[in-house]
């Protein structure tokens, strides 16, 4: 029996067709463009990634006492029950004096964290000893490594002849000495320094006979004048 053969269906597909994709009504483009921006406006706005404030700097405060004897070269810890921890450092005296920077006369050597850009005044609680020969023994120098002055020159290098003088009065005794450039036409005594982080301090013998049992670095409250009191206490941590 023959099969009836079958007629092709009266709808065929898009492709027995050959129909194209319908294009978007205006309107239906409209919708998608608003409901584009609505979400837009759901995500925040990245924001830039700048680098975290700096604190505000701290008082840097170094007592003698803590310091190791490895810092010490040609310097002796003496007792001194005024003195944090009940110690200083000084040098012996046989009446000779000493000479300053880059000779590599007594001295110590320590390490302290600092800000960049902020301006430091430096004191050191001096003992000025008794005179012997051609010793006064009231005199310190001081320099720092990363040291730069106002006009981002570097000052101050260990090894170099840039460097601040601390000298004390000519009555014994203790004193709180400002540490000053020696040179007469360096801009001032403040310091920076170039970046933050730890720099290396290092106090050189003047005279013989002379001592301390304080350093200050300070950027905020001894700025202007030194302190009042004897003994300074560190910041709590």
């Amino acid at each position: 029996m023959d099969t009836p053969m079958r007629t092709g269906s009266a709808r065929g597909s898009n492709s027995d067709r050959g129909d194209a994709p319908r294009a978007p009504t205006p309107l239906g483009a409209a919708r998608t463009i608003v409901a584009l921006l609505g979400l837009a406006m759901l995500v925040p706005p990245a924001r830039a990634q700048g680098p975290p404030p700096e604190s505000p700097p701290l008082e840097v405060i170094v007592h003698a006492s803590d310091l190791p004897r490895s810092a010490l070269d040609e310097f002796e810890f003496w007792n001194d029950p005024g003195s944090p921890g009940g110690r200083m450092v000084g040098t012996p005296n046989t009446g000779d004096d000493l000479d300053p920077p880059p000779e590599n006369d007594p001295h110590v050597r320590f390490r302290v964290r600092v800000q960049r850009g902020v301006p430091y005044r430096c004191w050191i609680h001096m003992k000025v000893g008794k005179p012997k020969g051609v010793s006064q023994a009231n005199l310190l120098y001081v320099q720092f490594t990363n040291a730069i002055d106002g006009a981002n020159r570097e000052v101050f290098k260990p090894g170099t002849a840039s460097y601040l003088a601390a000298r004390g009065p000519a009555r014994e005794g203790w004193v709180w000495v400002g540490c000053d450039p020696a040179d007469p036409k360096a801009p001032g005594p403040l310091v920076y320094f170039r970046t933050s982080g730890e720099v290396t301090v290092r106090i050189q013998a003047g005279m013989e006979g002379v001592g301390f049992d304080q350093v200050l670095l300070s950027p905020a409250r001894f700025l202007n004048g030194p302190p009042s009191e004897a003994v300074v206490p560190k910041p709590p941590r």
